[in-house]
């Protein structure tokens, strides 16, 4: 087996990387993986790529992309490039895919938070998963991190009072989130107030500006299909 060489991916941001062998994944994603993506079974690994913090959209924007989706459009091709002849199948980001928080918990990256987005202690919130690539590659897997939830020992968990519609109390309520984003005054229409108020390595927050393209996608999926 081959280590990867993973410097081109963590210069361009995109430096959180897991690789898994399709054939030891658990059998459930396994076979939804081989009858969606693979049934002639030309791919013998899978590789998760994320970002945590700033770098990723620092390196975007100053790639210059200019597209619908940029984030997308930037990760996508940094992937490619990184792969280079390897023979290969992109199944995120796309119209269907497979189950990002449970390929992110198998990595030890993932906690689930108050506030419905994922957790972990080196970056808190301020992550995400970017590709998705089934691969012809012989690359040494990845270890899974182990890891505990930073929110077991958030006493004050400060994301539960800040949020402006009430929506973390007794659980997510996802209804009143909704509900709330769509009122004329909202707080949280470019932002989530409680994911902004979390302390959790606050220092890798991302700028206002890359909180806004991400919460402006939400917002237009809500209005589009909660009207």
């Amino acid at each position: 087996m081959n280590t990867p060489d993973f410097t081109l991916l963590n210069e361009a941001g995109l430096n959180l990387q897991a690789i898994f062998n399709i054939d030891t994944l658990p059998a459930k994603m396994k076979a939804d993986i081989r009858q969606r993506f693979d049934t002639e079974q030309r791919y013998r690994q899978l590789i998760l790529i994320g970002h945590g913090g700033k770098a990723m959209w620092t390196a975007m924007k100053a790639a210059g992309v200019a597209a619908e989706h940029p984030i997308d459009q930037f990760s996508i091709a940094i992937t490619e490039r990184w792969l280079g002849g390897l023979r290969h199948a992109i199944v995120y980001p796309a119209e269907t895919s497979v189950g990002l928080q449970a390929l992110g918990k198998l990595a030890g990256w993932h906690h689930a938070s108050p506030f419905m987005v994922g957790i972990n202690e080196t970056w808190g919130s301020w992550y995400a998963y970017r590709v998705v690539v089934l691969t012809d590659s012989d690359f040494v897997p990845t270890p899974p991190q182990v890891t505990t939830s930073p929110c077991t020992a958030c006493l004050d968990q400060p994301c539960l009072a800040a949020c402006p519609a009430g929506a973390l109390n007794g659980g997510f309520d996802l209804q009143k989130c909704i509900a709330y984003r769509k009122t004329p005054t909202s707080r949280c229409k470019a932002t989530c107030v409680a994911r902004i108020t979390c302390p959790v390595a606050s220092d890798h927050r991302y700028s206002d500006e890359q909180i806004a393209h991400t919460y402006s996608i939400s917002m237009r999926m809500i209005e589009r299909y909660y009207d």
